[in-house]
């Protein structure tokens, strides 16, 4: 049975818990993780539908509980970096550039890249050992792709991660193990604010996606049917970012 690491999966209707149990329906036992105590919900949920879990506790900005972590979880097979953006205990802080303190921005920046920088460096050389892995990144369009004012930080961040995945994928190449992006649009979640409906109601599709159809390609990728896909990102949003007029 391979094993997969979650992280920041603590919100019930978060991507992360869809990706931990969609990876669980496929067979892997999971290891889930997020910054607060509700991770133990999450694993007694999980543990309720049949699935094998370990639930884990911790800043994933700070390399020491990391390395904890890590220690915990032992070599995984497959890594979801979902963690990012805000959490329950490092409210995400917006504002347009020029009135952003420093310590905002920064703070803004390593919350979204800093778990996917050092989760990776932490579990990648597990898998290297195996000859098998699969590192799966939760990016966004935003940044990449589109932009929103008032987020350059976060947009900073995202696109950082698709910059980071192009140039690991070109070193892990031969290795077995393959580093890739699903990349949501509008996507309804408990963090979703009322203000982002809109745009989301804006969509082809006239809807917000659901987390668990940002899980489905996690689940593709982390499979052996995915072994030639290497360094890509798989955008999920209905076919917003093809809309020039919105609305």
């Amino acid at each position: 049975m391979r094993r997969a690491l979650i992280t920041g999966a603590g919100s019930a209707r978060g991507i992360g818990f869809a990706c931990a149990h969609a990876l669980g329906q496929a067979g892997h036992a999971l290891a889930i993780a997020s910054t607060t105590d509700r991770i133990f919900q999450r694993q007694a949920e999980l543990q309720a539908m049949g699935f094998v879990v370990t639930a884990h506790l911790g800043d994933l900005t700070d390399p020491d509980q990391v390395a904890r972590l890590c220690a915990e979880v032992g070599p995984v097979d497959v890594l979801v970096n979902n963690a990012g953006m805000t959490s329950v205990t490092k409210p995400a802080k917006g504002d347009v550039f020029l009135s952003m303190a420093e310590a905002d921005w920064q703070d803004g920046f390593a919350t979204t890249f800093t778990p996917t920088r050092l989760v990776t460096r932490a579990f990648l050389p597990g898998m290297i050992d195996k000859g098998w892995g699969r590192i799966i990144q939760i990016g966004s369009v935003t940044g990449p792709i589109v932009a929103i004012a008032g987020s350059t930080a976060y947009g900073a961040a995202k696109a950082a991660i698709v910059g980071f995945t192009h140039a690991l994928a070109l070193e892990v190449a031969r290795t077995g193990v393959t580093v890739n992006i699903v990349a949501p649009g509008w996507v309804a979640t408990e963090g979703t604010e009322a203000d982002e409906m809109g745009p989301a109601l804006a969509s082809p599709m006239g809807r917000a996606g659901r987390a668990d159809e940002m899980a489905a390609p996690v689940v593709f990728l982390a499979s052996d049917r995915a072994s030639y896909i290497n360094g890509a990102t798989i955008v999920v949003d209905g076919g917003n970012i093809l809309q020039e007029k919105k609305g």
